[in-house]
């Protein structure tokens, strides 16, 4: 099944600067920007500036320039935001829903670093 990219989606409209946000960095193929509703003291979402629906889109369709740029710009938001565990933080989460069954509300490629608290298991085990 082909991947259908929204246009009119809420990052696609950050993007075009249609809809302010928080900008933590922003590079040549990435920008990182605070959630509006954060789940930990530290919430930022990174989201390509390509049309990417989901992470396995981006990977099997982006530029070797634009994964190498989004992957900095993900770690260099984990140095921003002092949380990355072998310097000064004591670690992350890194989270990216694809689909239905992911749960992704917004059909764009994003990352979602959480930290500066316990986050606790990330899935209950299979029954």
């Amino acid at each position: 099944m082909p991947y259908a990219y929204d246009d009119q989606n809420i990052f696609a409209k950050i993007l075009l600067g249609e809809i302010p946000n928080k900008t933590v960095l922003e590079t040549e193929h990435a920008l990182a920007f605070h959630d509006l509703y954060p789940q930990a003291p530290v919430h930022v979402l990174v989201i390509p500036k390509g049309k990417y629906v989901c992470y396995d889109h981006f990977a099997l369709h982006a530029s070797p320039e634009e994964i190498v740029d989004f992957t900095r710009a993900v770690g260099e938001v984990c140095k921003m935001m002092d949380v990355q565990p072998g310097e000064t933080g004591n670690g992350f989460r890194i989270i990216s829903n694809a689909g239905n069954d992911g749960v992704q509300d917004v059909p764009h490629l994003h990352i979602h670093v959480l930290g500066k608290r316990n986050l606790g298991r990330m899935l209950q085990p299979a029954k």
